[in-house]
């Protein structure tokens, strides 16, 4: 078996449930539409076992197979949104820093 990239070994751990949620959600999607592992694996064009490890939330399986199934279910325009820098408040937090911080030094 090859060796797991470091970065799979590290995950954090909300990071490995979130992966697992998804992955189960795929699986309840596909058995929704009372798809088999194989007739949804070959509509994914990967392997039943690679589709089995998907819907475990395994990492080493490509973003393009869990965005697939998610085309497969209606839901692929959701990635669109899951880093839109809108929704980023930890960014806005350090920006408004900045500029707190900016306006501080020039009262002085």
């Amino acid at each position: 078996m090859p060796k797991s990239a470091e970065s799979v070994n590290s995950l954090p751990a909300s990071v490995q449930v979130s992966l697992e949620v998804l992955g189960e959600h795929l699986r309840l999607g596909r058995k929704r539409r009372k798809e088999s592992l194989r007739a949804w694996a070959l509509r994914i064009n990967v392997s039943v076992p690679t589709l089995v490890a998907m819907e475990g939330g395994d990492p080493r399986v490509s973003i393009g197979v869990y965005a697939t199934a998610l085309w497969l279910l209606g839901r692929d325009q959701a990635l669109r949104s899951l880093a839109d820098p809108q929704s980023d408040t930890q960014a806005l937090a350090q920006e408004m820093l900045v500029i707190q911080n900016k306006g501080r030094r020039r009262r002085v």
